[in-house]
This record gives C-alpha cells, sequence and structure tokens, in this order.
C-alpha cells in the first residue's frame, strides 16, 4: 500500500471518529443518567436508625456492611462489629445477632455528622491562634532582628488557642437509648 493513501484515509476517518464517538459518550452518559435512578429505587433500603426527637437532622443510619460500635445488656463493655443484615426483629451482626431491644448504647463519635462540624471549628480556631502569633514573631524577627510580639496579637492568640482547646472534649460520644432516644429497625421495599 501507499504511505498517501494511508495518511489521507486516516485524515478522513478522523472527524468521523471523533463525532461517533462524542455520540456515543453520548448515549452512555444520557443512558446512565436514566438507569441509575431506577435501578437505585428498586433496591431494598434496610438500616438502623438512631433518632433523637423529631428533627431529622439528627437522625443517625447504620446501613448493612457497616462497622457499629455498641454496649448490649448481655455485655457490660463496648463491642466494634459489622451489620451483615438485619429484619423487623433482628439486627444481624458478623459475630451477634441482637434484637434492638438488647443494645443499651451505641459510639456515634466517628458517625454523627455534628462531630465534624465541631472537629472543623477546633481546626479552625487552633490554626488560626497557631498562625497568628507565629506571622507576628516572624514579622517581628524580619522587621527588628529579634523575637518581639505585641500583646493584641497575643491575646488574639490566647483566646483563639483557648478556645480551640475548650472545644476538644465537646463530642457526641455515645447514644443512649431512652424514652428520648428511639433505636429503630427500617426496612424500605419495594414490590
Amino acid at each position: 500500500m501507499d504511505v498517501n493513501y494511508l495518511i489521507k484515509i486516516s485524515v478522513n476517518l478522523g472527524p468521523l471518529l471523533t463525532k461517533n464517538l462524542g455520540k456515543l459518550l453520548l448515549i452512555l452518559l444520557f443512558g446512565h443518567v436514566l438507569v441509575t435512578p431506577i435501578l437505585a429505587q428498586e433496591q431494598p433500603k434496610k438500616f438502623l436508625l438512631l433518632k433523637r426527637g423529631v428533627n431529622q437532622k439528627t437522625h443517625i443510619r447504620y446501613f448493612p456492611g457497616e462497622n457499629i460500635t455498641y454496649k448490649s445488656k448481655k455485655i457490660g463493655y463496648f463491642v466494634t462489629d459489622r451489620i451483615v443484615n438485619l429484619d423487623t426483629d433482628f439486627l444481624y451482626l458478623t459475630e451477634n445477632i441482637l434484637r434492638p431491644s438488647d443494645i443499651l448504647e451505641i459510639d456515634i463519635r466517628t458517625k454523627d455528622p455534628r462531630n465534624r462540624t465541631l472537629n472543623n471549628l477546633t481546626s479552625l480556631l487552633l490554626g488560626a491562634g497557631t498562625m497568628a502569633i507565629a506571622l507576628e514573631g516572624i514579622n517581628g524577627l524580619y522587621q527588628n532582628r529579634k523575637l518581639e510580639f505585641s500583646p493584641g496579637v497575643i491575646k488574639t492568640s490566647a483566646i483563639l488557642l483557648g478556645t480551640g482547646f475548650g472545644l476538644l472534649p465537646l463530642r457526641y460520644k455515645t447514644f443512649t437509648i431512652s424514652e428520648k432516644n428511639k433505636l429503630q429497625l427500617i426496612l424500605l421495599e419495594i414490590e
């Protein structure tokens, strides 16, 4: 075959391939957007719901496959286990089968979204206090050739660092089952 002939064919096929490839990608994307919600609706939704009052923002959900740390009536200490399945009466874990009424407390340190907010606020305050005092020290070294801090910056940094350290112990640690705090097994199945 002639090299010029091959170059001419590849030049002619280039726009055709890119046009068809673009159409194919558009069809796949459009099909994905249409099919994904349909498939997601057909799957049964099972989860363990921790309810604190009627506000849905304080509800915490544990789905099958997630780890849960709990204290039960039979065991007086916290145990971490993975949720395998659940039905109307039982919670099936890898090492145990529990009724919701057997659970006394659940450790929610890693699950509660309010703890992430507190962690972010604490990091922000500690970082701001550290940065203010560090920048004042660097500025003093640069301008006066000695380490100097202005009283206002020291007070501001102390307030920021003190507030940050004060927020460290404030976390939602456990969810204790009571009349106000309910534990519920939710099974939403589409028929």
